[in-house]
């Protein structure tokens, strides 16, 4: 696997996650108590054995490059990396204007390091794929580009580019975020499409002839799957590898990857992890995940002369202290602390929360440094709540970073 080189794409604004991504990147939102969105990608390559990694940044990457640092920096292995790589408008004056263009403006990386073949995959989705599979397919089929694919509702294509295959896995058509009603799909199964996952591998060489030609052309948008994908599948080299023939020892065989771009969906893929039959495992020993554990004591829990502690169906993060409070189908993130009398019910807190004591959240995501006073209630009167914080579409309170609530 020494001609694989990796490039991960991390540096989306995420404003549809805002407040979540109003000091941060997309890819370094907290997600699941201990983790980061990007470690979900980078995981996925380093339990491959795949270990020559750029991760592209951009937008406020400061905490991004923070957590690269100190969870995933190599050092002292030959040619074995994982190295962010800021935009540094090498090329010309531009930020990066789509997928494409950001690989373009590396595109010296990729003549430095000579690879056979690059990868080029997202860094904000939950999902587990056992990349050299896929870089094996990849090989066999002998093509210039393989697209990974997975099976989502019809209703839900307007979100992805939809693909087209013959019998052979070749792609015989591809359309960038068709309306519903125009939505080729799977053969025999009328409710489904086969998306992009937005992850491809590429013969180098054709990667670099795309990517300059591309750059030439004034009216393309400089995206993979507006612009380079559909100049490409026509010439019958372009294969589709679908995330359900990925076996990863220990894993449902359904496969599971999740597009947690809103709040609604980032909210849903935590309720996920703590589902009496979850579709997606944090415990997997043969699939560990990789993450950056701060130096915290295990989470404390404690009953106060009148009220018990209660937890269920819930994850609680490290250093976290829970005295009397009740917590039900929740995840809370590193020092989390619930004073007594507090109920928290499906939510989500990013991390060092403290909660007053008598408070009530319910269907609330806190975001780090939060405060919320004692005897708060939130969750309770959506249109009140919606004067003073973010509410989704589904009725999920979101409350930003460093906010206190009640004082």
């Amino acid at each position: 696997m020494s001609g694989i080189l990796a490039m991960i794409l991390a540096g989306g604004e995420g404003s549809r996650l805002y407040p979540l991504t109003s000091t941060r990147t997309k890819p370094a939102v907290p997600f699941g108590g201990n983790y980061r969105l990007v470690d979900f990608a980078l995981n996925n390559f380093v339990n491959a054995d795949l270990m020559k990694i750029y991760v592209l940044t951009q937008f406020k990457s400061q905490s991004l490059n923070i957590h690269l640092r100190k969870a995933w920096r190599l050092s002292g292995i030959s040619n074995r990396f994982i190295e962010p790589i800021p935009a540094q408008q090498r090329v010309n004056k531009n930020w990066y204007s789509g997928t494409a263009d950001a690989i373009y403006q590396n595109a010296r990386f990729i003549e430095k390091s000579a690879p056979d073949h690059v990868c080029i995959f997202g860094s904000d989705h939950i999902y587990k794929m056992d990349v050299q599979q896929m870089v094996e397919f990849h090989k066999e089929k002998q093509g210039s580009l393989t697209v990974a694919a997975i099976r989502v509702l019809k209703s839900e294509a307007y979100h992805f580019g939809i693909i087209e295959i013959d019998e052979e896995g070749r792609m015989i058509g591809f359309e960038e975020k068709p309306k519903v009603e125009d939505a080729k799909t799977i053969p025999g199964d009328p409710e489904h499409v086969l998306a992009s996952m937005g992850n491809y591998i590429f013969k180098s060489d054709v990667l670099l002839k795309e990517l300059y030609e591309d750059a030439k052309d004034e009216d393309s948008s400089h995206d993979f799957g507006k612009d380079i994908i559909g100049k490409l599948y026509p010439k019958g080299d372009v294969f589709i590898y679908k995330l359900s023939d990925n076996y990863i020892e220990g894993e449902p065989k359904t496969a599971y990857w999740r597009d947690v771009g809103t709040i609604d969906s980032y909210w849903d893929a935590h309720m996920d992890l703590i589902a009496d039959d979850t579709p997606f495992s944090l415990y997997n020993k043969k699939w560990p995940l990789h993450t950056y554990h701060p130096p915290l004591p295990p989470a404390t829990f404690r009953d106060t002369s009148d009220t018990v502690s209660d937890v269920s169906k819930s994850l609680i993060g490290a250093g976290s202290y829970i005295n009397g409070a009740k917590i039900e189908n929740s995840i809370l993130g590193f020092r989390s602390h619930l004073c007594k009398g507090v109920v928290v019910k499906d939510s989500v807190f990013l991390g060092n929360a403290k909660i007053g004591a008598g408070s009530r959240l319910y269907k609330v995501i806190l975001d780090k440094n939060v405060e919320i006073a004692p005897g708060t209630v939130i969750g309770e009167n959506l249109e009140e709540d919606r004067k003073h914080f973010t509410v989704s579409d589904n009725g999920v309170v979101v409350i930003a970073k460093n906010t206190r609530v009640g004082f």
